[in-house]
Formats: structure tokens, sequence, C-alpha cells
């Protein structure tokens, strides 16, 4: 997709909603000049479209591999984060910048590798963390702070992503530190969601309240759920190099009642659909499990819960700010309506419709409720 139809068709999806910088973002009195390493993704782009509304000055390094032509008037770096890959870094050698915004860094290697040959050539490195690096993250107590310690590995030279995520991005962040020291930020946001999230683990929630009927809630009301939107997280990451904010910061709404959120998601896109509270030991004697059939959930009873009951007071403090639920709910189904229909009909994450009506039924025969 290039970048006149990537902005174009937000716009017309959301009535400019989707990129609010486009219409109300001001320009900074002191321009940057900025190193995105990635930029074409899912939060790159909103990061790249603030940080121009904004004035700043912008470079992209990537592969050149996704959403080719998104920002043509861009100057664009073609390399690879893996510097034993044809030509790797050798395109940001001997050129400085103000800031770099790496928001695509997952192999400690490879993060070192760009942070170090960076190291003499901006003033400051802002990695795009992520709330899980922390030491058994899922069970931290209650408003979790950036003063808990990062996770460590068995084996600290695995590479397997898919197995180590999480505490690969802790030893990412340690890498950046032995580089850069004092002048690296760690922005840590939890599960990032809105236009462009082709996980669907957000959007399944206004894409099944604007489907109506009867919707499965599971467990609580007073469950809790946190997350951030992209364009808040985009701002934030901007607002840093402005600011020449260092250290760390959890980047993810104030965790909020369950039930507050998906009311105001139902009321946002669809009043009419009716919300059924099923318990959570039910759910689970049907198999229904938080973050494979229903997400953004955890029982409030259960180790989970502390994968949601994280603190972002700092970052609130330093200038992170989060949107109304509502305004994220309408902006991701309009977005999520410009796609095509055969992606529209295939969700990639939350319950079948199958699924869901059976354990509703189950529900309602145990009750006796109609």
């Amino acid at each position: 997709m290039d970048r006149r139809r990537f902005v174009t068709t937000l716009a017309a999806g959301l009535g400019m909603a989707a990129f609010p910088t486009l219409t109300s973002a001001r320009k900074t009195a002191r321009p940057l000049t900025l190193l995105i390493l990635g930029g074409t993704g899912f939060l790159g782009p909103h990061t790249v479209e603030y940080a121009l509304s904004r004035g700043h000055e912008i470079t992209l390094f990537n592969r050149g591999k996704t959403n080719l032509g998104l920002f043509p008037e861009l100057e664009t770096i073609i390399g690879d984060r893996d510097p034993d890959m044809n030509r790797g870094l050798e395109g940001l050698m001997g050129r400085q910048w103000d800031a770099v915004i790496d928001n695509s860094g997952y192999v400690p290697r490879m993060v070192s590798a760009s942070a170090r040959l960076l190291a003499g050539n901006v003033r400051q490195y802002l990695f795009v963390s992520t709330i899980c690096q922390y030491d058994n993250w899922m069970e931290g107590e209650p408003l979790g702070t950036e003063g808990r310690p990062r996770a460590v590995l068995a084996d600290p030279a695995t590479e397997d992503v898919s197995q180590h995520y999480c505490a690969l991005k802790a030893y990412c962040e340690r890498a950046v530190d032995d580089a850069v020291g004092p002048r690296a930020t760690h922005v840590r946001p939890g599960l990032i969601v809105g236009p462009l999230d082709r996980s669907d683990r957000y959007t399944y929630w206004p894409v099944r309240m604007a489907r109506g009927g009867e919707v499965l809630a599971p467990g609580h009301p007073q469950d809790r759920t946190q997350y951030i939107d992209v364009r808040d997280l985009a701002q934030f990451l901007v607002h840093c190099a402005e600011r020449g904010l260092t250290g760390p910061y959890n980047a993810v709404s104030m965790p909020r009642p369950w039930g507050e959120f998906l009311e105001t998601t139902r009321d946002a896109v669809n009043p009419e659909a009716k919300l059924t509270w099923v318990p959570a030991d039910f759910l689970a004697e049907h198999d229904v499990q938080a973050w494979r059939d229903v997400h953004l959930w955890a029982d409030r009873d259960s180790p989970a819960a502390g994968s949601l009951s994280w603190s972002s007071q700092k970052a609130m403090k330093a200038g992170l700010t989060i949107r109304p639920a509502a305004e994220t709910a309408r902006d991701t189904l309009a977005w999520f309506e410009t796609l095509s229909p055969d992606r529209q009909s295939e969700l990639r994450a939350g319950m079948g419709a199958d699924k869901e009506s059976a354990v509703l039924t189950a529900w309602h025969r145990q009750t006796g409720e109609p």
C-alpha cells in the first residue's frame, strides 16, 4: 500500500480520526532529525505521520519489503538489522541524527550492532520494548512499576523469538544500555491496538460488538484490562525525543474495569448488542482460554491477572496521553471495514461464532435463564 492510499483510506474510513495529527498537531519549535529503524509496519507509520506533522526530518532504515512506497518523499536506507546479512548496517555508517527510534528490535545481537554503530552518531536511542520484559511479568503485584527487575534467560545466547520474545526484549534493552548508557530510553508498551493492527486481538471486540446479538462477556465486570492505542504510543515516542526524556517508561493505560471496557466498546459501535457474563470457572470447563479465545482479559483470581496490572503513572507524568476507549473502538472498526471482504470474514484472533454460541447455550442450560 502506498502512502497516499494508506492516508486516504484511513481518512475516508475514519473521518480523519485515524491520524488526528494530520488536522490538529502543531509543529515543534525545534525540528529534529530522526532515524526510524522500521517505519512501515504497524507502529511505524503512525510514528512517522506524527513526527512529520510536528515538522521533524525523518530517515527510514528497513529492508524495503513491507508497504513499499508508503513514504516515497522520505529518505529510506535499505539494509538489514542483521550485520551479517548483505549490506547489513553499512548504510548507517558515518551518518548523524538527533535521535533514533528503534521499533523493530527483537534479537539482542542485532540490537547491539545498531546501538553500538549509532552510539557516537545520535544523542538519544529510543528502544520500543514491551511490558512483558519484566521478570515474572504475569505474576506481578498490582500496579507494577519500572523498578521491577528485567527477565533473565538460562541461555542468553538464544535467538528463538517465538519462544522467548519477552525475555529477549529485556536483553535488547541491556544491549542498548551497554552501547549508549544514560542516553537510552526504553518505552515498554502493553498490548498495542488500533488502526493497522492486523493481529485482531483487540479488534475482535469492536467487530464482535458491531455484529450484535448476544455477546459472551468472559469473567466478571470487575476483572481488569489495559492496553495502549498505537497513536498514543507513537505520540509518546516523538514526545520523548523532543523532550530528551531518557530511562524506562511503561506505556500502557492504567488498569481499568473489564466490564467498563466492554460496555464502552459496545456503546461506541452498537448499543443494541447484549452482554452475557459467563464466570471464569465455567469457561475453563468448556475450554475457553484467556489470550487464545478471548484477549485483553484475565480472571482476577488467576496468576495471569498481573499481566494487566501495570502502572503507567511515570509515563503519564512525563506526557503520555490516553485517548477515550470509545474513540479507539470506533476508529479501529472503521479501519477494519476498509479491508477486503475476505479479510473481514476471517478474524485472526478471538472466539469463533460457533464456539461462542455453544458456550452460551451451555451456560443458559445450566442457569435456566433464557
